[in-house]
Parts: C-alpha cells; sequence; structure tokens
C-alpha cells in the first residue's frame, strides 16, 4: 500500500523539520558527530532511508568504512574516542528513552565531556534525527538502489 508523501500534502512540516535541521547545522557540532548520530539513532530506529542517506554522507566526509561497519558495537572497538563514545551512549538512551530514560551515569559523563553546550547540540540533533526517522518508517520512505559503479 502506497502511504502519503507527509512533505507534499503538508509542505509546512518539512519546512518545520528543516527548520530543526538549519539549527543543527549552525551549531559547532563536527560534521563527523553529526553523521555518527544520524547514524546510531537511524540504526537502533531501524530506518533504512537515513542510514542510506548519513552512511554515504559520511563516507564523503571521510569516514572509514572499518568505523561505519561497527557503529553499532562501538563499545567493543576501540575506535571511538571518548567524545564520540559519550555523544553515542547519549545518542542511544534519548533514541531508546521509553526503557528507563536517559541514566545520571550517561547524563553526567556526557556533561563532563561534551560540557553544557555541546550537550545541548548533540542532544537536539538526536531528537531531530530521531523526528526524521519517524517521518520516513511512517511513510515507508524508500532508498533508491544503487547499481554497482554508482
Amino acid at each position: 500500500m502506497n502511504r502519503i508523501n507527509l512533505f507534499q500534502s503538508q509542505p509546512d512540516t518539512y519546512k518545520a523539520m528543516s527548520a530543526l535541521e538549519s539549527y543543527i547545522n549552525s551549531t559547532p557540532l563536527t560534521p563527523i558527530h553529526k553523521e555518527l548520530i544520524k547514524i546510531r539513532v537511524s540504526q537502533i530506529n531501524g530506518c533504512a532511508y537515513c542510514l542510506d542517506m548519513h552512511n554515504r554522507d559520511a563516507r564523503k566526509l571521510g569516514e572509514t568504512e572499518q568505523r561505519l561497519y561497527t557503529i553499532s558495537a562501538w563499545r567493543d572497538t576501540s575506535f571511538f574516542d571518548e567524545k564520540e563514545k559519550a555523544i553515542l551512549a547519549l545518542a542511544e538512551e534519548v533514541t531508546l528513552i521509553a526503557k528507563g530514560g536517559v541514566s545520571d551515569n550517561t547524563y553526567n559523563n556526557a556533561i563532563e565531556i561534551l560540557g553544557n553546550q555541546y550537550f545541548a547540540h548533540v542532544l537536539m540533533a538526536v531528537i531531530t534525527i530521531n523526528g526524521w526517522n519517524r517521518i520516513a518508517i511512517s511513510t515507508h520512505l524508500q532508498p533508491a538502489l544503487l547499481t554497482p559503479g554508482n
């Protein structure tokens, strides 16, 4: 069954989400941090459309295949630095908020490592990609199938 294209039927929804995305893009979050957040949250939510887009975006930024392959197991590798680990832990707990919220340990660690301002930007980036994921999943947005060489 075809689902509506939310952005065609309600263009103001796209404007609202784009305003959040513009805010995120205006923050001092590094491009790689933004993509790590988008990829990990999209993995948890099972958003194929966003995973396809943000893995390709991360590769364009120079992210390694090895790190991309292991984001879901970041705790079990030495590939991610202390800041990235704090970001990924926070992203996971905010995304899975119904399973107990954000723990004091994760929150305090993130504040200590990231500082209040960077923490706030990370939090908003996590909230924003969760919104995009929910739109894409609810309306069955699908990534385009690439052929070899694309």
